[in-house]
C-alpha cells in the first residue's frame, strides 16, 4: 500500500538541503577556495579587513543563537498525523474535526521552568502543544500535561514565572521550584492550591513523553455551521498509559542521562514505535455554563470525568522526527490565538491574556512579524494578504497593490464575505458589562478540587505527594513561608497537612496567614474560605495507578544482567517472551565488546555498569549459566538489583541465579520472580512488569520516593 501524501511533509521537502557532493560556498553562493586560513598580509602577517569570506562565516556564527523561550525553553518535537474517527459535526464546522479527515501535525513537548540546557527530569509541568496544519489554516492547541493552572488571571503570569525561575541575585536553582521565591508566591496565592497538588504528584515526573496525558487546560468553544456554540475541554490520552518515575529515580536519571525524555522520543520514532494519543472532548452546552460547583472559565478547575465523560473522537500518531532541531523544534511558534473556523475562545481570563502573550513572544524571539513564513510555521494552504516587509520576510509579493479595498488588482485578495464564501467568524455571544478590574465570585473556591485530587489518589500516590511537599518545603529557608503553605494544606486535607508538618517539625496553622487573606480578599471581598459540595468525592481518572488488565510492556526497556558464560537459551527464552509483548531486551555486563555464551557463540555488549543504571530501565532479569558465579563477585551488579528493587520494579532470576537474589538481600515478595517457584514464572514476570511499578510494595521495600 502506498503511503498517503502528507501535504505538510511535501511542503517541507522544498526547504531540505544536503551538502553531499557539493562544493563549499558562501551564503551568496560564491565557491570557497580555502576554509582553513584567514586572509593575511604574508604567512605570518596580520589579518586583512577585506576578508569577506571570513566575515560571512563568523557573522553568521555569532548570530546562530536566538533568544530561548522565557518558559518552555527545553523541548522536543516530532511530526505526525491526526485522524478524526467520530462525527461531531453537530458541534463544530472545523474541517479537520470532520469524521475521516487526516491532518498533518507537529507536536512539541517541553519543561516549563528550566533553561534550554536543563534536565528533562525536573519536577515540573510539561508542555504539550500541537500544531494542526488544516486546510483552513493552522490551529494551535497549546496545552500542558496537567489540566489546570496555577493562576486564574493572565495579569499574574509574569510574577509566577519570576517566582519559579532562578532567584535573580544568584541565578539558582535551575529548573527547580524548591526555593523561597516560588513558595513565597504560592503561599500567598491560594488559587494555586489545586495546580500545586498536581505538581507535587507523580504527574510532574513522567516516565516518558509518550506516557503522558495532554490537556488544552482552558475551556474553548466549538461552533457549528448554524453559529451555535458548545463549550469544550480537550484531552490527549496516551495509548501506552500514564506513567511516572519515583522522585529519587528522577534525580539519578538526570545524572546518567539528562536527555532521557528527548532520547526516548527520538529513538522510539526511529524504531517505528510511533507514539499515539486519543483525542477526547468534554462537551458542555452553553446553557449549562453556570450549572456546576466550579466555574468552567476558571483555569484552576477541571471538569471531573464522572460529571462529563470524555468522548474519544480521534487519534494522533507521531511518525517522523525533525530533520533539523533548530529549524523545526526550536523555531516552531505556538499561539493559542491561532484558531480556525469552528473553534473559538471562551472568556477564561487566563486564556484571553495568552492570546496576546504568545504572539508577542514569537514576534520577539523569531525576529519580527514574519515568523509564520518559516517552513515549520507555514500553513499548507499558504497565505494571501496585504501585510508586507519587516524582518525576515521570505515571500516575494508581486505587483503594485498592497492595500484593500482596491480595483487595480480586481479587489484581491478579497474578503470571503464579499464572495459568498466561508471565512473565520467569532461566535456571536452577547456581551454586556462595565469595564472593571475584578474577578468573578464563582472563582473564589480554591481548595475543593485540590482536596478532590488528593483524595482520588491511591495510598502510594498520596505518600509521594506528602514526600514531594516535604522535599520542596525543606529547601525553603524562611520558616514563615513554610507555615503559610501548611495553613493552605490544612484547608485541603488535615491528614496531608499533619504529615507534611510532622516531617518539617511544624504544627500546621488552622487559619490562613493574615497576609495571604489580604491578597485573597483583594480579588474576593466576601471570601470565607469554605469548601463547596463537589459533584464527586473521588475521581478515578485523576489517579495514575494501572488498573488490572490495562498495563502493557510495549516499548519498555528490560535490563538483562549478564557476564561471560551466560546461558544463551536462558537469555533467548526471556527475550522472546518480552519481545512478543513489544518490549526490548538490553544486555548489560561489566565490559563492552564480545561476550561468549556457555553454549558457544558471542554477543556484542554495548552497555556496561559504567554507563548504565537501573533507573534507566523498567524491569530487570538475571539469566542462568556460568555467569552467576562472576556476577556474585561484581558489586555493581548488586547495586543495580537493589536499586531496581527499591524503586518497586519487577526483578526476575532464572533457575540457578536465585542465589543472587539471596545475596542481594531482597525480601521475597510478588515482585521478586524466581524460576524455581513455578512453571509459569515468565508469564508472571511479564504480567507484573506490565503494571509499570508495584507501588504497593514501596513501604516494605523502603523506596526513597
Amino acid at each position: 500500500m502506498n503511503k498517503p501524501i502528507n501535504p505538510k511533509e511535501e511542503q517541507m521537502k522544498q526547504y531540505l538541503s544536503d551538502n553531499t557532493g557539493k562544493i563549499m560556498t558562501t551564503n551568496d553562493g560564491v565557491p570557497v577556495f580555502d576554509n582553513n586560513n584567514t586572509l593575511r598580509a604574508g604567512e605570518r602577517g596580520p589579518a586583512l579587513q577585506q576578508d569577506h569570506i571570513y566575515f560571512d562565516k563568523m557573522m553568521h556564527f555569532d548570530r546562530e543563537r536566538i533568544p530561548e523561550r522565557v518558559v518552555h525553553a527545553r523541548g522536543s518535537g516530532a511530526h505526525g498525523v491526526f485522524e478524526m474517527n467520530e462525527d461531531i459535526s453537530q458541534y463544530t464546522s472545523a474541517k479537520f474535526l470532520q469524521k475521516g479527515t487526516k491532518t498533518p501535525v507537529f507536536v512539541r513537548f517541553s519543561t516549563v521552568a528550566g533553561f534550554k540546557g536543563s534536565t528533562d527530569l525536573a519536577r515540573d509541568v510539561r508542555g504539550f502543544s500541537v500544531k494542526f496544519y488544516t486546510e483552513d489554516g493552522n490551529y494551535d492547541l497549546v496545552g500542558n500535561n496537567i489540566p489546570v493552572f496555577f493562576i486564574q488571571d493572565a495579569m499574574n503570569f509574569p510574577d509566577l514565572i519570576h517566582a519559579v525561575k532562578p532567584e535573580p541575585n544568584r541565578e539558582i536553582p535551575q529548573a527547580a521550584s524548591a526555593h523561597d521565591t516560588f513558595w513565597d508566591f504560592i503561599s500567598l496565592m491560594p488559587e494555586s492550591a489545586h495546580m500545586i497538588m498536581w505538581a507535587m504528584s507523580d504527574r510532574a515526573i513522567p516516565r516518558s513523553y509518550r506516557m503522558m496525558e495532554g490537556f488544552g487546560v482552558h475551556t474553548f468553544k466549538l461552533v457549528n455551521r448554524e453559529g451555535k456554540g458548545t463549550f469544550v475541554k480537550f484531552h490527549w490520552k496516551p495509548k501506552l498509559g500514564v506513567h511516572s518515575v519515583a522522585w529519587n529515580e528522577a534525580q539519578k536519571i538526570s545524572g546518567f542521562n539528562s536527555d532521557f525524555h528527548r532520547q526516548d522520543l527520538w529513538e522510539n520514532i526511529e524504531a517505528g514505535n510511533f507514539p499515539q494519543w486519543d483525542l477526547g472532548v468534554q462537551l458542555i452546552p452553553e446553557e449549562d455554563e453556570l450549572k456546576y460547583s466550579f466555574d468552567i472559565l476558571d483555569a484552576t478547575k477541571l471538569i471531573p470525568e464522572e460529571v462529563i465523560p470524555v468522548q474519544i473522537v480521534g487519534t494522533m500518531t507521531l511518525n517522523k522526527n525533525p530533520e533539523n532541531f533548530f529549524a523545526e523544534t526550536e523555531q516552531v511558534a505556538f499561539d493559542p490565538g491561532r484558531v480556525v473556523p469552528g473553534i473559538d475562545f471562551s472568556n477564561d481570563p487566563l486564556l484571553q491574556g495568552r492570546i496576546l502573550s504568545y504572539m508577542d513572544t514569537q514576534n520577539y524571539r523569531l525576529g519580527g512579524p514574519n515568523f509564520h513564513e518559516l517552513p515549520i510555521n507555514q500553513s499548507i494552504n499558504k497565505k494571501s494578504n496585504n501585510q508586507k516587509d519587516g524582518f525576515g520576510r521570505m515571500d516575494v509579493l508581486k505587483g503594485d497593490v498592497s492595500y484593500f479595498p482596491n480595483s487595480k488588482a480586481s479587489g484581491c485578495p478579497y474578503q470571503a464575505m464579499l464572495n459568498g464564501e466561508e471565512g473565520y467568524q467569532s461566535h456571536k455571544e452577547p456581551v454586556d458589562g462595565k469595564k472593571v478590574r475584578a474577578r468573578s465570585e464563582s472563582f473564589a473556591d480554591h481548595f475543593s478540587q485540590a482536596r478532590l485530587f488528593f483524595r482520588s489518589q491511591t495510598t502510594a500516590e498520596q505518600e509521594h505527594i506528602i514526600n514531594a511537599y516535604t522535599f520542596e518545603l525543606s529547601k525553603v529557608n524562611d520558616p514563615k513561608i513554610r507555615e503559610r503553605e501548611l495553613a493552605i494544606l490544612n484547608k485541603i486535607d488535615k491528614e496531608l497537612a499533619a504529615k507534611v508538618g510532622s516531617n518539617l517539625n511544624i504544627v500546621p496553622p488552622t487559619e490562613l496567614d493574615e497576609l495571604t487573606l489580604k491578597f485573597v480578599k483583594q480579588n474576593h471581598p466576601n471570601y470565607t474560605g469554605n469548601l463547596v459540595n463537589t459533584e464527586v468525592e473521588k475521581s478515578e481518572a485523576l489517579s495514575m495507578a494501572v488498573k488490572p488488565g490495562e498495563g502493557t510492556l510495549k516499548t519498555r526497556q528490560i535490563a538483562f544482567l549478564v557476564e561471560e558464560g551466560v546461558s544463551k537459551a536462558s537469555v533467548d527464552t526471556m527475550k522472546s517472551a518480552i519481545e512478543a509483548e513489544g518490549a526490548k531486551a538490553v544486555l548489560i555486563s561489566g565490559k563492552p565488546g564480545y561476550m561468549k555464551f556457555a553454549e558457544g557463540g558471542t554477543q556484542n555488549i554495548e552497555h556496561t555498569y559504567r554507563t548504565e543504571a537501573s533507573v534507566l530501565y523498567d524491569a530487570v532479569y538475571t539469566p542462568t549459566g556460568q555467569s552467576v558465579e562472576k556476577l556474585a563477585q561484581t558489586p555493581e551488579y548488586f547495586q543495580f538489583i537493589q536499586e531496581a528493587y527499591k524503586h518497586c520494579k519487577v526483578v526476575a532470576f532464572a533457575d540457578g541465579a536465585e542465589t543472587l537474589a539471596e545475596k542481594s538481600h531482597l525480601q521475597k515478595d510478588e515482585g521478586v520472580i524466581l524460576q524455581t517457584d513455578n512453571a509459569g514464572w515468565i508469564s508472571t514476570f511479564v504480567e507484573k512488569a506490565k503494571q509499570h511499578r508495584l507501588w504497593d510494595l514501596e513501604k516494605s521495600r523502603n523506596i526513597p520516593s
